[in-house]
């Protein structure tokens, strides 16, 4: 963080939880999960390199991730995140906005002084690459929360899928495709590695999809049923509304007169969404690992890649 400025550098050390407002070290605060910066490292080995090579893509990858997160943060409302005041609320809207630029550029940074000048440059255009299709899963996650929960204009899974494929799988599958890049890696593999890490990137928000529903707050550090308080059209939900089955009926009524959140959980539940996300997610797993069975990564990093995999998407079932 030493080239950004210094109130900038103190936020962006907030949304780490490294620090407190006003700078002190923080001792309580929480951490991601670190699923990218382990994919770049391991699209690296899958290379045939040490992991260390993918280091400049694991800490790209993470600048971007959070400054996605802090403009999220923004649009969408949310108020706490890892059990904290999230930024623009504890700094404000303006700030946190100026905050997530000021990663984003690090990201950029990072990334075009890492390695062989050729090597920088291919991993920066992978890079830009997996912002613009993040830039439009977001615009149409946006879009989303205006469509109504039924008739023709409701949002289909399908649709879903793809918007998520763009906001969480476009960062996975850079992650693990420019660690790779900067490793060496021939083009045909780093495409396999993008694919999956893709794959992996839908499974993982599926998964998480779920947790927002049914998981325990005490893990997740997310308040259970926030995503229907919030009215946000998730998989699980999407999925149940296409159900024909009397609870499927039961929960549109229910979304349309924005009835009681646990209810609406429970008619999920009964009308197969969690069945199906959990489906669904399994089926992207797959996808992922048939990805990587094109270009077979070197031994070391096969462990490794299917380790993450099955955490990312079966955590807390």
């Amino acid at each position: 963080m030493g080239t950004l400025h210094p109130w900038l550098a103190e936020m962006a050390g907030y949304a780490f939880g490294w620090c407190e407002v006003g700078g002190a070290v923080s001792t309580g605060g929480e951490g991601g999960k670190g699923v990218r910066q382990a994919l770049a490292l391991l699209g690296a080995e899958a290379a045939g390199s040490p992991a260390r090579h993918g280091v400049p893509a694991a800490v790209a990858v993470e600048l971007v991730h959070v400054f996605s997160l802090l403009h999220d943060d923004v649009m969408d409302g949310d108020a706490v995140r890892r059990r904290r005041p999230t930024v623009w609320r504890a700094y404000g809207t303006g700030p946190a906005v100026l905050a997530g630029d000021g990663l984003f550029a690090l990201a950029v940074e990072t990334l075009a002084h890492a390695g062989s000048p050729a090597r920088g440059s291919r991993a920066v255009r992978l890079l830009s690459g997996a912002l613009g299709d993040l830039v439009r899963g977001q615009a149409d996650d946006l879009l989303f929360s205006s469509r109504p929960w039924a008739g023709e204009q409701q949002v289909r899974p399908a649709e879903y899928r793809a918007m998520v494929e763009g906001k969480t799988g476009a960062l996975l599958g850079c992650a693990a495709a420019t660690g790779a890049t900067l490793a060496g890696a021939a083009p045909t593999a780093v495409a396999a590695l993008d694919r999956a890490g893709r794959s992996l990137g839908v499974a993982f928000q599926l998964a998480d999809d779920v947790l927002g529903l049914w998981g325990d707050p005490a893990l997740t550090g997310k308040p259970v049923h926030n995503d229907l308080r919030e009215r946000r059209k998730t998989y699980p939900v999407l999925a149940a509304l296409r159900s024909a089955t009397p609870a499927g009926r039961a929960l549109r009524v229910l979304l349309e007169q924005d009835g009681d959140p646990a209810q609406a959980a429970e008619l999920v539940e009964e009308a197969g969404g969690r069945a199906a996300t959990l489906a669904e997610a399994d089926r992207h797993l797959a996808a992922a690992h048939s990805a990587l069975a094109e270009h077979p990564p070197a031994p070391g990093a096969v462990a490794g890649l299917t380790a993450l995999a099955e955490f990312a998407v079966r955590r807390h079932r």
